[in-house]
């Protein structure tokens, strides 16, 4: 007897929550999603900001399916000179300051902050690593030692040692804790699963002041708020401080596993000796992912996507005004919507889910949800959603939670 899509879903393949969505998708479209049956879903998250295309942009599937005629995983990363690398990597530093001049190229965002984070240690010689509460920087052991929640590191215990954290957004505990034996800093510029936390630009400011003072490396983790979410191709552009490691993933491979870590020449090349090899991936780089990254970025400028993103994110905020609502925090279409229990949200989530909207939640801030929508969403699609939350909302007064 044939088994379910769902018993073959709960019996082999690993569990992350006891209570998954457990959606299935059988095709995906522009910024809809399809079960099998053909019913249609809204996607308002975007594979939690991977798919800032949407779904099947046609430029990036002929990217795909151009460099599938020609070649796929050829040797490890470092070894063979392969073009689709090649003009990623010239792309990719041809539209950042002069100082993000070397890419290493990873398969996720996890990744990059592993080697980001071996790579200021080699650069500086030190081991002291400075983080913030609230911050997520992946699960794996170095991501997850440098991430600010507790709750979600207890159990993996002992995990890297000489890691501090400070409150984010603060500018008084700086100076004493950003010393010579600090080898980086890590930041989100706008911390993501802490429920979208905007700094101001003193804060970046004083922190890239403060590693100049130190020797420190400044290393800003943008996987998520990178390649146009927030209406700038990189957040940092927002307040004009540039880091010494730029760390991207998610939305860089649009639609496929990739990530990198970017820095100066001479800073990557401490990778080269004392050990060789320094750091190593098999996969990184993939040439398909890195085509289909080219199209992405190609893509995002000849639609001119990002000149859209403030008002797409201002569509939405004024959609949701509600006295329920008790916070929007945003920057263009990078969003947390923030209610008084998690209860409420998780109505919200699951309300619109059932009516063919996808909304989901925040890791570290369970009393918001989150709203990533593809950038190229049409208004109207936005306007559909958007009345479909409310629905979900004005059921609050009239449910138990």
């Amino acid at each position: 007897m044939a088994r379910s899509s769902r018993d073959i879903f709960d019996q082999h393949l690993a569990p992350t929550t006891p209570f998954p969505l457990g959606l299935e998708i059988a095709r995906a479209e522009g910024s809809w999603l399809y079960d099998p049956q053909g019913n249609a879903y809204l996607d308002l998250i975007a594979g939690v900001a991977v798919s800032n295309l949407g779904h099947g942009h046609p430029e990036v599937k002929k990217a795909i399916h151009e460099q599938v005629e020609r070649h796929l995983h050829l040797m490890v990363y470092g070894e063979y000179i392969q073009s689709p690398v090649n003009n990623l990597a010239d792309a990719l530093t041809q539209r950042l300051p002069a100082a993000l001049e070397t890419c290493y190229f990873t398969n996720s965002g996890a990744e990059a902050i592993e080697g980001a984070l071996k790579l200021a240690k080699r650069v500086t010689g030190c081991s002291e690593i400075i983080s913030f509460r609230g911050s997520y920087h992946g699960s794996t052991h170095g991501a997850l030692s440098v991430s600010g929640n507790e709750s979600k590191k207890q159990a993996f215990r002992p995990l890297l040692p000489d890691v501090r954290f400070l409150p984010f957004g603060q500018l008084g505990p700086l100076k004493g804790a950003i010393t010579e034996k600090t080898a980086a800093v890590i930041v989100e510029p706008i911390q993501g699963d802490a429920g979208i936390r905007i700094p101001d630009r003193a804060f970046l400011q004083a922190l890239r002041d403060r590693c100049n003072e130190s020797g420190a490396l400044l290393i800003f983790d943008e996987i998520q708020s990178g390649m146009g979410r927030t209406g700038e191709l990189f957040a940092f552009s927002h307040w004009g401080v540039v880091p010494d490691v730029l760390c991207t993933a998610k939305a860089l491979g649009g639609g496929l596993p990739l990530g990198a870590f970017i820095a100066r020449a001479a800073h990557m090349r401490a990778f080269t000796a004392y050990p060789m090899l320094g750091h190593i991936t098999t996969f990184g780089g993939n040439p398909v992912s890195c085509a289909a990254a080219l199209a992405t970025l190609e893509a995002i400028e000849r639609e001119a996507l990002l000149e859209g993103v403030e008002a797409k994110g201002a569509l939405i905020e004024r959609a949701l005004q509600d006295p329920r609502v008790k916070e929007i925090r945003r920057k263009g279409l990078f969003m947390a919507i923030e209610f008084a229990t998690p209860q409420e949200v998780q109505h919200i989530v699951q309300y619109c889910l059932a009516r063919g909207g996808h909304a989901f939640w925040f890791l570290s801030c369970p009393e918001s949800f989150r709203l990533a929508p593809p950038l190229n969403i049409s208004d109207a699609d936005l306007k559909h959603g958007c009345a479909v939350i409310r629905e979900a909302i004005e059921q609050l007064d009239s449910i138990s939670l």
